[in-house]
């Protein structure tokens, strides 16, 4: 069963998460970080601490590709990681003040944009989008028998 490309509003949502990303990654640059590495500083500066398999859930991405970000990170003095004290094999992520003064640089500028979108809407307006998005996710997550989409 064929759609045609105006019917499949899943082209509008990754349009949309494309430009976001791409508006993202010009934000952070003036602090020399990655939309990742962005990401995980936001997340350490809420979760002092955490560790990186955690911090990659809270960043939606793989626990290998968070041992990444951490090393690279870690390499420029943004973060530290220690052993925690009773659980000697797990480390412990935190903040450098380096890595607060990127994050701070960073974060105006996303913020900047975050601002824009959240004008653009009334607040009925934001509550009906969170509400169409995860209508969206629903959607996407009901298995139903039908197949998988094609990439």
């Amino acid at each position: 069963m064929s759609m045609p490309a105006g019917e499949r509003l899943g082209f509008d949502i990754k349009r949309v998460e494309q430009e976001l990303m791409a508006a993202r990654n010009e934000a952070v640059r003036t602090a020399r970080l990655t939309v990742p590495q962005y990401a995980a500083l936001f997340a350490l500066a809420d979760n002092p601490g955490i560790s990186s398999a955690a911090l990659g859930r809270a960043c939606m991405v793989t626990p290998q590709a968070m041992t990444v970000v951490i090393r690279n990170l870690e390499g420029r003095g943004l973060v530290r990681r220690t052993r925690h004290r009773w659980h000697r094999n797990v480390l412990q992520t935190h903040l450098t003040d380096a890595g607060r003064a990127a994050l701070r640089v960073a974060d105006e500028r996303a913020v900047a944009i975050e601002r824009r979108i959240f004008d653009e809407f009334t607040p009925e307006e934001r509550q009906t989008l969170r509400a169409l998005l995860a209508r969206c996710s629903k959607a996407i997550k009901a298995r139903g028998g039908s197949p998988a989409a094609p990439w």
